[in-house]
């Protein structure tokens, strides 16, 4: 309990100090500030302004009142992206493995259910033109995108890709690739990323015909369980997994074995407590979920007894 404690000091001690103690040590400066890569901002730059446009037409061409809620989880997605992706904690990512799990959870466990939670794939097609979005809704009527689509898409399959791309991707000698390759890098994070969609997308608004409430809390459960393994072998293994690491930890006072245990540790308990929650939250909509349809269900059977009584 002593070395978690004194690992999880270590840990609060640099998030707080990034950008000062790296001018102190003498980390390089790129790892100091904002990135702003073209390749990053322009393709979110893209997906912001196509929501905003979808969003603003159709608030102006709807006769309902449509609720903020998805508006607000997009933006909110969109805005961990940037922190994930440009802020300092991508640059530092390269120094520091804990800052790097740090990045990999934004990104899977709190950017993705908020993009998947604002629904945005209709809100896109409204900001296209009518011709395109005909176009795509004749091609997703294909039969082979059909069943290519009802395959990925089905729980188990979602849960196994996001659990594959999860270990495969941080097996030591893909890991270094991703470190020494920018575009292995970002192959890394379109991985996780898109594997992360996925899955949420299956458990929030692909499941409910299907599979209810219910079953997506054991997908999460089972996720939370297998994230956690992989940040326990982490945290207690015995010698350093990413040798690219072993340079760099010492800038920042830690040694290469305390910087791959603070990030298991980040894998292991916060991943861990955000899933719990979310499986409680599901676990909760499970239980509205039945309550619902066993008053539906009573009310139907009381309303056919009324009118067998009156025959």
């Amino acid at each position: 309990m002593k070395r978690v404690a004194k690992l999880v000091s270590f840990g609060a001690i640099n998030l707080c100090a990034l950008q000062a103690f790296a001018h102190q040590t003498g980390t390089p400066a790129r790892a100091s500030g904002w990135s702003w890569e073209p390749f990053v901002v322009l393709p979110l730059a893209i997906t912001a302004v196509l929501f905003a446009t979808g969003s603003a037409r159709m608030w102006r061409r709807s006769s309902a009142r449509l609720s903020v809620w998805p508006t607000l989880s997009f933006s909110s997605g969109l805005l961990m992206l940037i922190v994930a992706l440009d802020s300092p904690i991508h640059e530092i990512g390269d120094q520091l493995f804990w800052v790097h799990m740090t990045q990999h959870e934004l990104l899977m466990l709190v950017a993705a259910p908020l993009l998947v939670m604002g629904r945005p794939v209709v809100t896109f097609l409204w900001a296209l033109p009518i011709r395109w979005r005909e176009a795509l809704g004749a091609a997703a009527k294909r039969r082979a995108w059909v069943t290519v689509w009802s395959l990925i898409s089905a729980a188990p399959a979602a849960w196994l890709i996001h659990a594959l791309a999860l270990w495969i991707w941080h097996a030591p000698r893909l890991f270094e690739a991703a470190l020494q390759s920018e575009g292995v890098h970002g192959l890394q994070h379109l991985c996780f990323l898109g594997s992360a969609l996925l899955f949420w997308w299956t458990l929030i608004h692909g499941g409910h015909g299907r599979l209810g409430y219910g079953a997506a809390v054991i997908y999460v459960f089972t996720t939370a369980a297998h994230n956690s393994v992989l940040g326990a072998l982490l945290t207690f293994a015995p010698h350093p997994w990413y040798p690219s690491y072993v340079a760099s930890t010492a800038a920042w006072s830690l040694t290469p074995l305390e910087d791959q245990q603070l990030g298991g540790l980040i894998m292991w308990v916060p991943a861990g407590v955000i899933l719990f929650v979310i499986g409680l939250a599901l676990f909760a909509a499970w239980m509205g979920e039945s309550e619902r349809r066993f008053q539906y269900t009573r009310v139907a059977a009381l309303v056919a007894s009324e009118a067998s009584n009156k025959r």
